[in-house]
Formats: structure tokens, sequence, C-alpha cells
């Protein structure tokens, strides 16, 4: 089943995904959330129970997809971790980094993202958008101190994810969080595809485009870490809630790493397609901010 958030007029809500429409998961059961954090939460049952009745709905019931908008898949989760030197292409290209021995993490925010079709913007201080293809994980049964062998109960479904990086901001410090939060920066979607429909996640391959030519492609299964253990390294640290995001990081092929360089600019359009799941595609735009002014280094 593929699950969406989505906008129709002023109205947001959450709707199962049918070929080319959407249905309201509310006019299925009234007693179905709004939300998607809310709505992964639900047992397998009443699930399976909304995609069923969905199946036997009339078409007057749906909305075009062309007439929404969909958000990020799940738009205010309680945390989004995302997973750093995740996958060896990419530590390998990078050269000045050893092979972590545990999950590389770092938070975003959820305002630093944007649904499939949206604009992904260049910030006004910075040339260096770096796009980076991952796949999403969202939890739907939340918990602590998850055991590796239990974390697939806790994984409502994937989705793609496009985790946008400010490359200059995030070398300022150490600390690369910075950027990795501008606004508008990444993109979580198109959907989510449950657990049960995805089936093993090592079986997917994930790939990245850019202006329609191939930037980035790995298997899932090239993770130095799997899914499961990102999910009990995590849930040992803090409480995992439902719909929240773990995004398991990047391979090799990044804009950065290339010789030359290469970074996204207002007009390109940037896809991360994940077989089983579909294509996460954006524009790209530049954003307006006449007042924005360049950091100046502290002198010595």
């Amino acid at each position: 089943m593929k699950l969406a958030s989505y906008e129709l007029g002023d109205r947001r809500s959450v709707g199962i995904v049918l070929g080319d429409r959407i249905i309201d998961v509310r006019s299925l059961d009234a007693s179905a959330p709004s939300v998607m954090r809310e709505l992964v939460a639900w047992p397998t049952e009443r699930l399976q129970g909304l995609e069923q009745a969905a199946t036997q709905v009339d078409v007057d019931t749906s909305a075009p997809l062309a007439e929404v908008t969909l958000l990020p898949v799940v738009p205010d989760p309680h945390a989004i971790w995302c997973a750093a030197l995740s996958y060896l292409s990419h530590v390998q290209e990078g050269g000045d980094r050893p092979v972590p021995d545990f999950p590389v993490f770092f938070l975003r925010l959820p305002d630093s993202q944007v649904g499939h079709g949206q604009r992904m913007l260049v910030p006004a201080v910075s040339e260096q958008l770096d796009y980076e293809g991952e796949l999403a994980v969202i939890i739907g049964r939340g918990g602590r101190h998850i055991a590796p062998e239990d974390a697939r109960q806790h994984i409502a479904g994937y989705a793609c994810y496009n985790e946008g990086s400010v490359r200059d901001w995030q070398r300022h410090t150490s600390q690369i969080t910075p950027g990795k939060n501008f606004a508008d920066s990444g993109a979580f979607g198109p959907w989510l595809v449950t657990a049960d429909e995805f089936g093993d996640p090592y079986e997917h391959t994930m790939i990245t485009r850019l202006n329609g030519e191939v930037m980035q492609s790995a298997r899932i299964s090239e993770l130095l870490f799997r899914i499961e253990d990102m999910v009990s390294y995590l849930s040992t640290i803090h409480r995992l809630e439902p719909g929240d995001v773990i995004v398991t990081g990047t391979s090799g092929g990044v804009g950065i790493r290339r010789d030359p360089v290469v970074f996204l600019r207002p007009g390109d359009v940037v896809e991360v397609e994940i077989d089983g799941i579909g294509t996460l595609r954006n524009p790209v735009a530049a954003e307006e901010a006449p007042h924005a002014r360049r950091p100046v280094p502290r002198s010595a």
C-alpha cells in the first residue's frame, strides 16, 4: 500500500495512492487520523482494512494526483535521524575519513524538507547545494532498546529521500548539522510504501539522476550498517516514536566529490528512484532572500 501526505485546497490529510489517484483515508474510515505519524501507528489489521476499502470506492471519492500537492511523507515527525558515511563507496570517495565502527547520525529539522514535485532551494548564501539520494525508513511502532532481530516489527514503511547538503556550511566546523538544515533543501517522498509491500529492503536498488543523467547507483544491500542495527542503535539513545524517520545514508557519486564538482543549480531537476517505491522528483530554484548576508569568519 502507498500512503501519502497531501494538500488539496486548504485541507491537509493522508491518502492511499492507487494508480494516478489518491483517496482520503477519512473517506474510508471517519476515525482515521489526518496526519501520517498517527496513521502509521495504527494496527496492521486496521491499515489493511483501509486498503481493502480503497479498492472498492467509486472514482468520485478520489482525487487525481495531478491536482494535489504532495507533502513530505511525514511532515511533522518527532525526529529525523540521518545517517552519514553508511556506504563504503561514499566513505572512499571522500578519502579523508576512516570507515566508521558505529553508525554516524545527525538530526534534521522537518521544515528543511519538501515533498515530491516541490522546489528544493539553493540558499541565497551558498552555491554549493548537493544531492544525496537515500532510502528513508518510517517507524510505525515506537520503542526503546529495540533488539535488531525485532526491528522490522517497528517499521511502517519506506520512502525516497534527497538529503540535500549545503557543503560549504557543512564544513564551517566539525559539526555538519548547519549544512544539513537549510530551509527547503531536502526532499522526502513521493509516498510511503508499507513494509509488507516493499519486502526485503536489501533486494532493492537506489538511483539518483540530475537532469536525466545517473549520478549515483547502489544496492541497499551495500549499507555498512544494516537497517535493523540502525533502528536498534537509535532506540538505545532515545525512544523511537511512530512517524520518526531514519534516513539511511547516501552512496558514492555525490557532487562535491566529482571532478569537476557538480552542485544543484536553479532550473535543474533532481530525481531519486528506488525500485518498489517510485521516483522522488524535484525542480531546483534559487532562494529569494534579498537581505541575506554571508557570514564573515572570525579574525585570528
